[in-house]
Order: C-alpha cells, then sequence, then structure tokens
C-alpha cells in the first residue's frame, strides 16, 4: 500500500508505512516513528535494517527476514528536483541535465526522476541515498573529524559539522548534550582555515573587545582537545547525534548506537533520541543494551514502538508493542528499577525469588551447559525480590513476549493466593490443580508444629530476659523469628521439602502437582529451599551460596541434585 501526494509545495519525503515479518506479522509504521528492535542474539535484528534499505532501493529484493515493506511518500518530481538543487552541489558535466552531489549520493536528473515516479512500486535504486542513512559505525566515529570548509552563505550544508558552523543555536543545543554526556562544551573551530574541527573542554570566554575569530580566542581554544583525537565513545556519542538529528534523510536507520558508551551515556543517548529528535523523520534502531532501552522509554514518546523478535527455526517471530502499552509496562517500577528488561534480548528467562537463587542456578548451570547439548546458553537468571512479587514480572515479560520460566521454594504451596495469581500468569488453569493443592495444604497443616504455643512461650521469653540493652539487638530479634517460624509446620516444610508430605495420597497429589506446575514453567524447589541441595554447609543465603560456590559444581556428589534440577530447568 502507497499513498503519494502531488503537490509542487511540498519538499519531497519518502518513509516506511508497513513492514511484514517471515511469520506475517505486519507493523504499521507513521512517518515519524522511532523504532526500537530487541530481541536475542541472531533472531533478526540487524537482519531488519539491512533488508529494509534493500527493499527501498528495489521492491523485487526480497529478505529471510522480511516478506516485504510498503513504502509511502509525499511531493512530485518537480518539487524533488527543486529540493535537490537547493541543498546539492549542482554540475553539468557536459550532459544537458544537472548532477547533483551531497551526503553519500551524485545522481543525474533525469534518473532522480524517473526513480521517484516509480518508487513506491519498485523501489528507489541510487535516489533511495538521498532520503535514507544508515548511521554505521565508520559514520559515527568519522563525524567527528574535521570537514572542509564551505562558503556558508553560498554553498549547500554537505556536513553536520556545516551547521553548527552556520547556526549557533545547533552548537548550543549539541555542547549541552555533550556536557550532559562527559561534563564539558563541545565548540566548533570557525576559523582553521580549510577545515572546521570540534574541540572539547571549558569554551573561552570572550574578553572585552573579542569576537570568536580574535587571535587571543583563537589560541585559547586551539589549546584544547580536539574530538577527533578524543576516545570512541566520545566520538561515536556526537556522531550519533549528528547523523541523527542534522540530516535531509528522511529514514534513518542505527545498529547499536549504544557501542563504545558506558551505561549512563547510552542512557542519556536513548533519552536524547527518543525525546529530541525532529519530527520530520523516521528512525530504526536495534539495540542489545538494557540501559539505551530504559533511556529511551523514560522519554514517554508517543512516537515510540519497539519490536521484539525471536527465531523460530527459518522464522523471525515479532511481537509489537505501541506506546500505550509501552507507557503500561514502564509504570512498573520493578521494571525501572531491576534488571529484568535484559530478558528482551536473551531466548528465555528465569525468575527466582533472591539473588542467591540467581547466583547459584546460574553457576550450577554454567557448570553443566558444556557437557548438555540440548541446554539453552541464552538464558538470563533475575530476581524480584520474593514469590509475591513473581507474578509481576511473569505478567510483564510475556507481554514482551520473552519466554519465562519461576523457580519457587517448597513454601509457595503455603497459601493459594500467591501461586494461583503465578500458575494463571503462565498459563495455567487453577481449577486443574486446586484438588491436589487442597491435599497437599491440609495434610501439611494437620501436621504437629516443631514447636507449640507454651514452648514458643518459653522461648521467646528466654531470649527476652537475656537482653537489658535500650535498643533491642538485631541477634535477638531474628532468635525470636527464627522461634516464630518453628510454630508453623510449613516453616519444617520449607526447610526439608517434599519429604515432609505425609506418604500415600498426600504424596501422590504432590507428585502431580508439581508435575502440572513444571509443565507451565513453574519448578517447585522439592527440596526445601535453596540450602537443601549442599546440607553439609552451613550458613543462609549470600553466605551460603559463597561457600558451596567454591566446590567442584561439575563433579561433586553432593551438588548432583542440584545438577539434575538445573538440567531439567534449563532444557
Amino acid at each position: 500500500m502507497t499513498a503519494e501526494l502531488d503537490d509542487a509545495n511540498v519538499n519531497p519525503k519518502i518513509w516506511i508505512q508497513s513492514v511484514t515479518y517471515s511469520d506475517e506479522t505486519e507493523m504499521r509504521l507513521a512517518p515519524e516513528d522511532i523504532v526500537i528492535l530487541v530481541g536475542p542474539n541472531n533472531s533478526g535484528k540487524s537482519a531488519t535494517l539491512k533488508e529494509a534499505q534493500q527493499l527501498i532501493r528495489s521492491q523485487s529484493d526480497k529478505g529471510k527476514v522480511l516478506l516485504n515493506i510498503g513504502i509511502a511518500s509525499q511531493g512530485s518530481s518537480e518539487s524533488l528536483v527543486s529540493w535537490l538543487s537547493e541543498r546539492s552541489k549542482v554540475s553539468y558535466k557536459g550532459n544537458p541535465e544537472p548532477t547533483y552531489e551531497g551526503m553519500g549520493f551524485q545522481i543525474y536528473q533525469s534518473n532522480a526522476v524517473g526513480w521517484w515516479n516509480h518508487g513506491t512500486s519498485n523501489g528507489y535504486s541510487d535516489l533511495a541515498k538521498v532520503f535514507i542513512h544508515n548511521i554505521s559505525t565508520e559514520d559515527r566515529l568519522g563525524s567527528a573529524n574535521p570537514t572542509q570548509s564551505i562558503r556558508l552563505t553560498q554553498e549547500p550544508l554537505t556536513h553536520p559539522i556545516h551547521f553548527l558552523q552556520k547556526y549557533d543555536s545547533q552548537e548550543a543545543k549539541f555542547s549541552e548534550y555533550f556536557r550532559q554526556a562527559f561534563g564539558t562544551d563541545l565548540i566548533v573551530h570557525r576559523n582553521a582555515g580549510s577545515e572546521v574541527p570540534l574541540y572539547v573542554g571549558e569554551k573561552p570566554a570572550l574578553e572585552n573587545g573579542q569576537d570568536r575569530t580574535s587571535e587571543e580566542y583563537l589560541r585559547k581554544l586551539e589549546s584544547l582537545d580536539r574530538l577527533n583525537e578524543q576516545g570512541d565513545g566520545m566520538r561515536s556519542f556526537v556522531g550519533v547525534l549528528l547523523n541523527a538529528f542534522i540530516s535531509n534523510h528522511s529514514i534513518l536507520f542505527i545498529d547499536e548506537p549504544e557501542a563504545f558508551l558506558h551505561p549512563p551515556q547510552a542512557r542519556l543517548l536513548g533519552l536524547m533520541i527518543a525525546r529530541d529528535l525532529p519530527s520530520n523523520r523516521q528512525l530504526f534502531i536495534a539495540t542489545h543494551s538494557q540501559d539505551f532501552l530504559k533511556g529511551v522509554l523514560e522519554a514517554s514518546s508517543e512516537k515510540l514502538k519497539i519490536a521484539r523478535i525471536r527465531r523460530d527455526g527459518q522464522i523471525n517471530r515479532v511481537r509489537i508493542l505501541d506506546s500505550d502499552m509501552i507507557r503500561k509496562i514502564w509504570s512498573d517500577s520493578l521494571l525501572r528499577h531491576s534488571n529484568i528488561l535484559d530478558g528482551l534480548f536473551h531466548d528465555r528467562v528465569i525468575i527466582c525469588e533472591s539473588d542467591s537463587d540467581c547466583r547459584f542456578f546460574s553457576a550450577v548451570s554454567a557448570s553443566i551447559t558444556g557437557e548438555e547439548t540440548s541446554s539453552a546458553a541464552d538464558i538470563l537468571f533475575v530476581h524480584c525480590g520474593g514469590k509475591h512479587r513473581i507474578n509481576m514480572a511473569v505478567k510483564a515479560l510475556r507481554c514482551l513476549d520473552v519466554p519465562v520460566s519461576v523457580v519457587a521454594d517448597f513454601d509457595i504451596l503455603h497459601e493459594s493466593a500467591t501461586l494461583k495469581t503465578i500458575y494463571e500468569d503462565l498459563g495455567g488453569i487453577w481449577e486443574d490443580i486446586n484438588s491436589d493443592w487442597m491435599m497437599v495444604k491440609n495434610a501439611i497443616d494437620r501436621k504437629k508444629p516443631e514447636l507449640e504455643a507454651t514452648e514458643v512461650k518459653r522461648e521467646i521469653i528466654e531470649v527476652l530476659d537475656a537482653n537489658s540493652e535500650r535498643i533491642f539487638p538485631r541477634e535477638a530479634a531474628s532468635n525470636i523469628q527464627r522461634i516464630l517460624k518453628k510454630a508453623s509446620a510449613w516453616a519444617h516444610a520449607k526447610e526439608v521439602g517434599s519429604s515432609f508430605v505425609p506418604s500415600g495420597d498426600p504424596t501422590q497429589a504432590l507428585q502431580r502437582l508439581a508435575n502440572a506446575l513444571r509443565t507451565k514453567g513453574l519448578f517447585l524447589v522439592q527440596v526445601g529451599e535453596l540450602e537443601g541441595f549442599v546440607r553439609s554447609v552451613g550458613n543462609h543465603g549470600p553466605k551460603w551460596v559463597s561457600a558451596v560456590l567454591e566446590k567442584d559444581l561439575k563433579s561433586d556428589p553432593e551438588l548432583e541434585v542440584a545438577r539434575s534440577f538445573v538440567r531439567e530447568l534449563i532444557a
């Protein structure tokens, strides 16, 4: 489908109005949309950028990831010629019609007109270079290099630095961007002879009677460092913004704009692009960075779309989130302040209750993946601060089409509300398992707790009597918490796991329940809790994990139960 506006007074422009992936998912686009492509490695993000550019050049160049793109345009062939004349170097070279030269293109007028008239259906051939720009790594780093000086009042501006040189407001804006990222100014040298370099540092102050061409000012400026002599991070940051914000292109492609940047700068770059991108262009970005993505999300742009791509054999499956869905997900503080969004860049996410669980299961997984050919390597272990927040993470990741599993301690079976919510968020039907859960729950509830009420009272009094300090000691408070846990049969159940369930019908119900939960992706720690995998090591939580990780995770006999559990978990 195409749309053409034949108006000689309208500047010519092309944009992509639809993209159809190999799974036949169609993404509809507006002329000013910002599209962020995420997904695991080798899922089709970079291929999307490459094939889209090929299809703009020639509609017959079918790709493997993209089945088709729809191209739209505005403006007439007359407006195209007028527009090229204003923005290009014009030369005749012995021909009756002019040749136009600009940023990345050299095109003869009659060819340009012919391609323009048939571009939406056939592709724009070399005319595509006028309207689309792939901001490559080379372009980003090279844009920091000095450009050739031109007569600004008479010649077309053919490099982004020319815009900074001609317009003070543009220089001030980009210097402010640079200061936010690196804490210093970005300055144009306007009197360096045949070239126009950029400098970084504290901008020299103009003394009385001085201007930017005064010798004393120029000496101070030239004592600073040149941008092109700085590290890749500074040069790439500037290059991305210059090429994205200052150009005549209407479609931009950027693969991994976060390259060379530290996390805070990647996040800032994402924010600046999504918030400040000029409204006359369409942008496609493939990224592997949670930090860059968080910056983009912070901008809360109405123009934003996120497409998560994952490969399924020869098919690229796509989930598209529009701005409304993005706002709903980003309003969750769990996503904003955790690493759960990193799951967008992995094949699968496994949610655990605590950071200690993540460390242990991830380490065991790493110890066995070399010998288990069926193991998935691209798995992210994340925690969500306790079982009561697991469902929030499950909902968010499934909304983003991220395959997700859950590991939960045995006491997840204690109350129905938490278990039911997680199970249903994973796609299960609670009625299918309710009777088995009730049988297990009742069997544990009927068991005698480790301490009865009188014993609980006596032990707590002993702790209180042993302390006379004005501020109640933390250790004493912990001792009281441990005593209270012993007043419930579930505290003991969590310590020993499935062996605490009475034999016979309750044990059979537990087996059916655990299988049903596992089928939907909820893996029950049947040794009770993490520490049940290695009982020869004392302590709890992080201290226990640190001690266990010193063992031979790959072959220690005591860890075989843990290895078996993790093999099933990552299979």
